[in-house]
């Protein structure tokens, strides 16, 4: 199997490198940062991509962006992401591309269980699915209902969202200062784990959130 690794710190991804090897794959490359990963992948066009999230780590999730970006370029390219602690936004990001198969999420904790990573990586790169249990849970949280973790008035204001609203119209309905509806749409939105990257995007998925939990009540 031919593999590319992504890892900004040197000891992690000579670490993942030497393991690779170990079971007898071939690391075609081996880079530290997301624009390196964009190139190496496009050029060598490995059977596996294996990165982290954070490229340089506690900075953003640019590993997470350039894997998505590969997978929307080739849905059939298995990626295997390494990450720290558990990202539930990111983690339904990539499960979003390429019907969900090919696609691996495993904490970093997990490597160290070297048989059943190896396993891991030889079965995304088959178009299996491997979903750390951690991050398994993560999901399921999410996914219950997220609009339940909302105030009366948030459910009020997000019900007006979804009317499309402006924050200027939402105020005037429920009698609120402009700056208290901003401050009741701030607080939605990291409720519902709406990411402050997501920019404009971010009133379009909390309707969505808001549609799949039935709407208003």
């Amino acid at each position: 199997m031919r593999v590319t690794v992504a890892e900004d710190a040197v000891l992690m991804r000579e670490g993942l490198v030497a393991l690779l090897e170990r079971f007898g794959h071939t690391v075609v490359a081996a880079v530290g940062d997301a624009p390196a990963l964009l190139g190496a992948v496009r050029h060598e066009r490995p059977d596996l991509v294996l990165t982290d999230v954070r490229m340089p780590a506690g900075d953003d999730d640019s590993g997470l962006r350039a894997a998505v970006t590969l997978r929307t370029d080739d849905p059939t390219l298995p990626v295997l992401v390494l990450s720290q602690y558990v990202q539930p936004v990111a983690a339904e990001a990539l499960l979003d591309t390429g019907g969900g198969t090919g696609i691996g999420y495993l904490l970093k904790d997990r490597v160290a269980d070297v048989t059943g990573f190896a396993a891991a990586a030889a079965q995304v790169a088959g178009g299996g699915t491997v979903l750390d249990p951690e991050v398994v849970h993560q999901l399921v949280r999410r996914r219950r209902d997220p609009v339940s973790r909302l105030s009366p008035r948030e459910r009020e204001v997000l019900d007006l969202m979804a009317q499309g609203r402006s924050n200027g119209e939402i105020a005037e309905l429920l009698v609120l200062s402009g700056a208290a509806v901003s401050k009741h749409v701030r607080s939605l939105f990291t409720k519902l784990d709406l990411p402050a990257e997501a920019g404009g995007h971010r009133r379009v998925l909390a309707v969505l959130a808001w549609l799949r939990s039935g709407g208003p009540g």
